[in-house]
């Protein structure tokens, strides 16, 4: 209620396909961000709280009930504008809101994922973040300790703190959870480069190869150490220069960086199947498949490679999945494929209707 554009909606879904088409702005991805925000706590979009709310409003109300053969999880959250979000789980309020990362395993597909081969090195990192999070709690308290530590050392040099002992106790803070972000960051890439690609020869039928590398500084060195090395160079500065947090992840294309040398069309394919190895790796070490959000992923492709992604979703190795497009093309093909479950909406001005008829 009240989320973006949506003011009012309550679908029912289906277990496998949920197909949602309408032209551009009419309220789809804003539909798949209140699913997404529901798993994570936070919009897709990283659009601030108050802009989440409908202009007008006062507050906005996301819901889900969720089936785990038969066991049902109810996810509420609320955010009124000038105050602390409600998220609830089986109306029992959250203590943290880190606590829910995980319950609801969640890879999504979408136009801002070029930002992953084009923007800067934070978009990297967090998919990496957001990977691995959803499976590994201490990951994740390593995550939020390092960057609490991170946060009062770039204070104490935006200030000009002098106080050498307040600064060791805070890069060792940052060199022992660093250690472990580093450490688990390291094999995951390494584990996952295999089965990405796998997804992208399967999709693009070619013998290219696609790579990820890891880059960080702690390969040097200790980074308690490199941090009390540059400590009067971070002061002239005023925040912090190395560590986890500067990491990067590099993506090529048989051997070259993919941001320098792919087509539209090998961009797009290199990010699907990035995100399908997302998938399948999440699959693998939970309990339960994660939700596929697919966002308008259709565009800039050819037909080939279009028919293998609607091959590959509609398998068994797939759970739930939530699918977006300007147009019923390539939906109907995908529900054509499937011969399971689904349902089928038209999305117009932020109102979602079901479409009773069948393919």
């Amino acid at each position: 209620m009240n989320y973006k554009n949506i003011l009012q909606a309550e679908i029912r879904c289906s277990v496998k396909m949920n197909c949602f088409f309408g032209n551009n702005g009419m309220g789809k991805t804003n539909l798949l961000d209140a699913v997404y925000h529901l798993s994570f706590c936070k919009s897709h979009t990283y659009t601030p709280e108050g802009q989440l709310i409908h202009q007008g409003e006062d507050m906005c109300v996301l819901q889900g009930e969720y089936d785990f053969d038969g066991n049902k999880e109810d996810i509420f959250c609320a955010m009124r504008r000038g105050q602390r979000k409600q998220f609830k789980r089986n109306q029992k309020a959250y203590d943290k809101l880190s606590e829910h990362i995980g319950l609801l395993p969640l890879v999504i597909v979408s136009p801002a994922d070029s930002e992953l081969i084009r923007g800067g090195s934070e978009e990297r990192r967090r998919l990496l973040d957001l990977l691995i999070s959803q499976q590994d709690k201490a990951y994740l308290h390593a995550l939020i300790q390092y960057n609490k530590a991170l946060a009062q050392r770039n204070a104490m040099l935006r200030n000009q703190s002098r106080d050498q002992g307040l600064y060791e106790v805070l890069e060792m803070q940052l060199g022992m959870h660093g250690q472990v972000i580093f450490e688990k960051r390291d094999r995951m890439v390494n584990t996952f480069c295999p089965l990405f690609n796998e997804y992208y020869q399967t999709v693009c039928r070619s013998a290219e190869t696609v790579g990820l590398q890891y880059l960080s500084r702690l390969r040097e060195g200790r980074l308690e150490e490199i941090l009390a090395a540059n400590r009067e160079r971070d002061s002239l500065v005023g925040h912090t220069l190395a560590g986890i947090h500067k990491d990067d992840m590099e993506m090529t294309l048989d051997d070259r960086l993919i941001r320098q040398s792919g087509s539209q069309g090998q961009n797009k394919t290199f990010l699907i199947a990035l995100k399908l190895a997302q998938f399948t790796l999440l699959a693998m070490q939970g309990d339960t498949k994660p939700i596929l959000l697919l966002d308008d992923i259709f565009d800039k492709l050819d037909a080939e490679r279009v028919e293998q992604i609607i091959q590959l979703v509609s398998g068994s190795r797939f759970g739930q999945i939530f699918i977006t497009d300007t147009n019923r093309k390539y939906l109907d093909r995908i529900l054509t494929a499937i011969n399971q479950d689904y349902t089928l909406f038209k999305v117009d001005k932020g109102t979602i209707v079901p479409m009773e008829e069948k393919i």
